[in-house]
């Protein structure tokens, strides 16, 4: 693609970030046959090649955005599927991600937009503040249908209040800083991601994967200080922000790996690897940060593509089994993770299932499914259809977001791939489990 950006443009680093990647596409138009709005929508404006034509004209000619912008690039779920489809390598999520900052600095939303943007950047992010929030939501929860058909800003509030648990969880003692030591013989020390709104919404994810950590031989450190990874409110377009929460981040673990050292850094929601993995590049303007940052990128793994290295010995029970192996839209196409979830859980005797059309996003997408309910809703609901066409136990996936948006439309069990390896390998049957038949010990 030609540009014409001038010098003075191109002196700034994300402008020139930018040009490089506008250059790579040949407009081929491979990735609307994998965007889910374009799937869903057929607008030209509401695939990828048609977003970058809007994102190339406002940022060439230095122009604020306006509504016509807004409109298809906060349509956009930023689940990367189009980058896994492109044969020119276009990298996509940085462009976004440019024109998302672009819009936050330029572009006046609606009272009621900046309101509810507002409000889930200051809760989400935050464990505490979220479960409080969440615990009112809860009381909330019988406005959520009639507020849906309202529309405009009260949908969105509606969608936000049906996405509520109707139990918060409670507090878990592996959400607070400690050091876990194995329980076998030592073969290494890793950190491991609390998280922000996982450890609310299912802390139980985070006590499975310790456990199978220390069975496997490994020292877990939940280290003092570390907060939100900083996605929420990067694809909110809040990039000083989510700058702020990444050099907090490379604090904390710099921090461990110069005292007693790391093997990895391991993060149970997709969602939150893809942007750690991307630290490097997010702080490369910064002198202080960028080597700190570019060599946490490095160690960030999911734990899926950590366990696959590890002996996790063998099965103490037969699960007998078929699970729908949802790949969120993070993890296969954002951290190009396919192979390593399934095999773990093929090992340890599940029937796996691959689930039609497994590239098109389920929908949520960080706080997509309270922004955009309308066509998050559909996603859901096309997901869950080609969910059941395989006739599942169970739904696998290794995201929180994803664990909330498909069993908010279905009855079936829908399990963190963590939890499902710990119960296996000798923990707790997952309470989603319950009603299942019980696994030959």
């Amino acid at each position: 693609m030609q540009t014409n950006f001038s010098l003075a443009q191109l002196a700034d680093a994300n402008v020139a970030e930018s040009e490089k990647i506008l250059r790579k596409c040949v407009h081929c138009g491979f990735c609307t046959a994998t965007c889910p709005t374009f799937a869903l929508l057929g607008d030209e404006l509401d695939s990828p090649r048609g977003r970058i034509y809007l994102i190339k004209d406002m940022l060439e000619n230095d122009k604020p955005a306006d509504a016509k912008v807004v409109k298809h690039v906060d349509r956009c779920l930023s689940c990367l599927s189009c980058m896994t489809t492109c044969p020119s390598g276009v990298n996509y999520m940085h462009l976004v991600d440019h024109a998302r900052a672009h819009i936050e600095e330029t572009y006046r939303r609606p009272l009621s937009d900046r309101f509810l943007r507002g409000v889930l950047a200051s809760v989400l992010p935050h464990p505490t503040r979220f479960r409080l929030a969440l615990a009112g939501a809860r009381l909330a929860r019988p406005l959520a249908d009639p507020l849906k058909k309202m529309g405009g800003f009260f949908a969105k509030a509606g969608a936000m209040l049906a996405l509520a648990p109707l139990r918060v969880p409670s507090a878990s003692e592996a959400d607070k800083p400690g050091v876990y030591p194995p329980a076998t013989t030592a073969k290494g020390r890793v950190a491991l991601l609390s998280g922000c709104a996982q450890p609310v919404l299912k802390p139980s994810i985070n006590s499975a994967t310790i456990r199978l950590l220390r069975r496997a031989g490994y020292e877990v450190v939940l280290p003092e200080g570390e907060g939100c990874c900083g996605a929420l409110v990067h694809h909110m377009g809040k990039e000083a922000a989510a700058l702020d929460n990444a050099r907090r981040n490379v604090d904390v673990w710099t921090r461990e790996l110069e005292d007693k050292g790391l093997d990895a850094i391991l993060i149970t929601a997709s969602g939150c690897g893809t942007t750690i993995k991307d630290y490097g590049f997010m702080l490369r303007e910064d002198e202080v940060y960028r080597e700190k940052a570019a060599k946490v990128s490095a160690l960030a793994k999911d734990i899926t593509e950590f366990l696959c290295e590890a002996d996790l010995g063998e099965p103490v029970l037969q699960p007998g089994l078929k699970v729908a192996y949802h790949s969120a839209c993070s993890m296969q196409h954002g951290q190009k993770i396919t192979r390593q979830p399934k095999a773990l859980l093929t090992a340890a005797g599940f029937a796996v299932k691959d689930v039609p059309e497994g590239h098109l996003c389920c929908g949520s997408a960080g706080t997509y499914n309270i922004l955009q309910p309308e066509i998050a809703t559909r996603l859901r609901d096309r997901k869950v259809a080609n969910i059941i066409k395989t006739t599942p136990d169970l739904v696998a996936t290794g995201n929180i977001g994803c664990i909330t948006q498909i069993g908010s439309g279905m009855d079936l069990p829908v399990v963190h791939t963590a939890e499902l390896l710990d119960w296996v390998y000798g923990g707790p049957k997952p309470v989603e489990l319950a009603t299942l038949p019980q696994a030959v010990e």
